[in-house]
């Protein structure tokens, strides 16, 4: 009656705003049924969930035990959402925490009564514990304990047989109810069909909020046995008519291998030869998605750069090689092609590996990581750290920069600059002087690229911009910009070609784009050149072309209200 955020808030016991993400413009028919069916079910577990705790005795250990689930229980609940407020490690080291606590107080209090069942309980609690130290060291950013997906299984599997041990323990130990015991079976099967139910509920509601909503209520079964874990903790010794029998030698002995074969086998079945196809590093892992520099990685990450790069689909391009071959047989190519001494015997080694692309050779800025010492020598600059690269980069602008001179040097502009421009290698029209600020900016500087070829001045004029086009092929040229209140004068000699033309203000601001990393622009910030504020000005253009080559611009820019373009040299 209230709507259908209320209806989400009193069966999911989540904020309201969680509606708002799942269904923005309302729940759909499977949602709504979904959530009228789960709430009397929610409403069942949930009185399970609060029954009062079974009279008796506790020593230390179990009420520190039935505190620490009841903790947990209200984690699942309640606490769970202010924490996640928090930041992420603060959640991952809260769970970590609690959960060590609770593992080792099983091992303690829990009569197992079989030294065999009890170490194989421990080890599948330490292998479910490492999978949260992993997360736990991802939200940090450290140095994971392993590839994510193989850890992901792991705990999967580990926590399935954890929870089976602990069930038969205490089935054993005789103080829980087969209530409770029932309650933990029904928690180990979720845990293991989790997945494969969720992709039935998925196909069935089509990946709608009808999923959640059904798996929510399902898990809350393992809470369910939480709780009562905790409620029937009272100490009691059993008499022998409740004591169960004990099973004869022969059946003791199968159990006890059957035990510690569950618990070898889910930790080998973690453990991949070095033939199988481990697909952590792809261009779908997120590990994947920066490109760190090589100086930036440690020795053990330079092996996953290079998986990623030689299993990378990126630009729609095939991978280097194929998907289904094994990491170490990739990294072992990759070193192979470090030893070629030509693009054809790259080509040779990449066709014997089945390679898509083996016609693309292999690019030293990918093999790097694999051999460094051997790409090193040949491109040292390759092997920088981000922080280097940066320092080179500032350097060799610095160093163009430096070159360069004002023609000009004893008429001082209002506003004035001089620095390397850099221009694309190929294809590169020339640079703008423009209003950056302008609303029509993006339009203007379009029409005035367009315009740059129409006459033999290679100037383009569009309203707040005007392109200014290069003579040489060259991918630099000297640029000195000046700003005046009134036109200065003319002094032709020494250029080569002098051309005005007019350019409008509209926002006050008149100026040269710098240079961004990777990007063409002015090597150093350039000034307004607006100095009279928004209104008309007059641009003009001297350019010259020394005897080596070099391209020289001198732009002065000063109010005038003409729209007329001159051509004053030649």
């Amino acid at each position: 009656m209230l709507g259908d955020t209320w209806l989400w808030v009193a069966v999911e016991w989540t904020p309201p705003f969680y509606a708002e993400f799942y269904a923005q413009d309302g729940f759909d028919a499977p949602t709504t049924a979904a959530l009228l069916v789960a709430a009397p079910v929610k409403a069942a577990l949930l009185w399970l969930i609060l029954r009062a705790p079974a009279p008796g005795p506790l020593d230390r250990r179990a009420r520190a035990l039935r505190r620490l689930l009841y903790l947990a229980v209200a984690y699942t609940l309640v606490l769970r959402y202010p924490i996640a407020l928090l930041p992420g490690p603060i959640d991952v080291t809260f769970s970590l925490a609690l959960w060590t606590a609770i593992d080792v107080l099983y091992l303690l209090v829990i009569r197992w009564r079989s030294r065999v069942l009890r170490a194989a309980a421990g080890a599948m609690f330490a292998v479910e514990l490492a999978g949260m130290a992993s997360g736990l060291l991802d939200e940090l950013d450290l140095l994971e304990l392993g590839p994510s997906d193989i850890l992901m299984l792991g705990l999967m599997l580990s926590g399935v047989v954890a929870t089976v041990l602990t069930v038969v323990g205490q089935r054993r130990d005789g103080r829980w109810s087969r209530g409770t015991q029932g309650a933990g079976w029904l928690s180990a099967g979720v845990s293991a069909l989790g997945f494969p139910l969720n992709m039935l509920i998925m196909s069935l509601s089509g990946g709608g909020p009808a999923m959640v909503v059904v798996m929510d209520a399902v898990g809350l079964v393992s809470t369910v046995w939480i709780a009562a874990t905790a409620r029937e903790l009272a100490v009691h010794e059993p008499s022998a008519g409740d004591r169960p029998a004990e099973p004869p030698p022969a059946r003791r002995r199968v159990i006890r291998v059957a035990v510690a074969a569950v618990a070898v086998l889910t930790i080998v079945a973690q453990i991949h030869p070095e033939g199988a196809a481990r697909l952590t590093y792809t261009a779908w892992s997120m590990s994947c998605y920066d490109r760190p520099s090589f100086g930036d990685l440690k020795p053990a990450e330079r092996d996953t750069a290079f998986l990623c790069r030689a299993r990378s689909r990126e630009g729609g391009v095939p991978p280097m090689f194929p998907d289904s071959m094994a990491d170490q047989e990739i990294i072992a190519y990759g070193r192979e092609l470090c030893r070629t001494e030509d693009r054809d015997e790259q080509e040779a080694i990449l066709r014997r590996a089945g390679s898509a692309r083996s016609d693309a050779g292999a690019d030293p800025w990918d093999l790097v990581y694999v051999c460094p010492e051997t790409v090193g020598a040949m491109y040292p600059e390759l092997l920088r750290s981000t922080a280097e690269e940066k320092a080179a980069n500032a350097a060799y602008i610095a160093e163009k920069n430096a070159r360069c001179r004002d023609p000009w040097p004893r008429t001082k502009g209002a506003a004035q600059a001089t620095a390397n421009y850099f221009l694309f290698a190929d294809g590169d029209p020339g640079y703008l002087v423009h209003d950056p600020d302008d609303k029509a900016a993006d339009e203007s500087e379009e029409q005035a690229t367009g315009k740059v070829y129409d006459d033999s001045t290679l100037i383009g004029v569009a309203g707040s911009a005007v392109l200014i086009g290069h003579v040489e092929d060259v991918i630099h040229l000297c640029l000195t910009v000046k700003a005046f209140g009134t036109a200065p004068p003319q002094r032709l000699a020494g250029w080569d070609q002098v051309n005005e033309v007019p350019i409008v203000s509209r926002s006050g601001r008149l100026t040269v784009p710098e240079k961004g990393e990777g990007e063409v622009g002015a090597g150093a910030p350039m000034p307004n050149l607006a100095i009279a504020g928004k209104g008309r000005y007059r641009l003009r253009v001297y350019v010259r072309v020394d005897e080596e080559g070099e391209e020289q611009h001198l732009v002065v820019v000063f109010p005038g209200t003409s729209g007329k373009r001159l051509k004053l040299k030649p």
